[in-house]
């Protein structure tokens, strides 16, 4: 039972009306990549933009919110998410190409929006065919891989405050450093534009195919994963170890807790093999961090989002 029960009676009666939809006591594992997590309190899938905004201006400020994609980089805890959990759908993933410049919606997924750019013969963006998710989660993460990131490419984020006001900001605004911004934690992005360069289709496909090669060669993409747990402690192109070498160091490649293991074919990937619960690979996870700790003296920081309570009596 949701930690947040007691609490969660009349939620959707003290909503504003919208036309997108309301779903009380949604379950969250099917939308996340781990495939666990308890529900969200209430699930908010906006019709479009203005049904978004008006929402954020009518919802009582004590309601707490929760923004999910498409759950690829994302742990959400046993007990479920309280308050309001807001998913954007298939009015914010539509992608436009306009010479060497891409719209792309906040739901619109990384890879299409390279797919798309492809397609126009528009290069510089075939990095995003690597990273699996959505536009919205790279623009708060600045997302990259493969020695490229999101601040390379971006013109404009847009994105609404929670109350509803819109905002356009470029990088310098956003203050952009390895997967981290500025950008103010109550914002919801929406779109983005960004900005490729003149290419020509079958080089851009070419790079395309390498970068799923190396994917499949590298990680465990078919397995229930959150993608990389842990950021790079000196960035993308400081000096010193991966996180994956210090794990591997520590002695964690293969480690269990329950259901959860540290991947054997890249550990800086845990693993669901089918029982895990949220709470067995966040504590596999945490004794990681202990292990690298005591071994290498370094802090693994979390790159995968934790949200959510835990179940009653488990601590995270």
């Amino acid at each position: 039972m949701m930690a947040v029960a007691s609490a969660r009676l009349g939620l959707i009666d003290r909503l504003p009306p919208v036309r997108g939809r309301y779903g009380e006591g949604v379950a969250l594992a099917r939308l996340t990549w781990f495939r666990v997590g308890g529900p969200a309190e209430v699930l908010y899938q906006p019709a479009d933009r203005d049904d978004l905004a008006l929402f954020l201006a009518g919802r009582p400020a004590e309601v707490p919110l929760t923004v999910v994609g498409v759950g690829s980089n994302l742990l959400v805890r046993d007990g479920g998410v309280p308050g309001v959990v807001i998913r954007l759908g298939a009015a914010f993933a539509t992608v436009r190409v306009d010479g060497t410049r891409v719209r792309a919606g906040a739901a619109a997924l990384d890879a299409s929006v390279a797919v798309a750019a492809r397609e126009a013969g528009v290069s510089e963006l075939e990095f995003l065919s690597g990273i699996p998710g959505t536009i919205g989660g790279a623009l708060r993460m600045n997302a990259g891989a493969y020695g490229r990131e999101l601040k390379d490419v971006l013109v404009v984020a847009e994105a609404f405050d929670s109350g509803g006001r819109p905002h356009q900001v470029g990088v310098p605004e956003l203050g952009y450093s390895y997967r981290h911004s500025k950008a103010p934690e109550d914002w919801i992005f929406v779109a983005a534009l960004l900005e490729g360069q003149p290419g020509e289709k079958d080089e851009i496909g070419r790079r395309m195919h390498d970068i799923a090669g190396a994917r499949k060669a590298t990680q465990p993409i078919k397995s229930r994963t959150g993608g990389s747990t842990f950021m790079n402690p000196s960035g993308l192109s400081g000096p010193g170890p991966k996180a994956w070498q210090l794990i591997e160091q520590a002695g964690c490649r293969g480690l269990r807790r329950g259901g959860a293991v540290v991947s054997e074919q890249h550990c800086n990937f845990l693993i669901n093999e089918g029982s895990a619960t949220a709470a067995d690979l966040e504590q596999l996870g945490e004794e990681v961090r202990r292990r690298v700790r005591d071994t290498s003296g370094v802090e693994l920081e979390w790159e995968i989002r934790r949200i959510g309570v835990p179940a009653a009596g488990v601590r995270p």
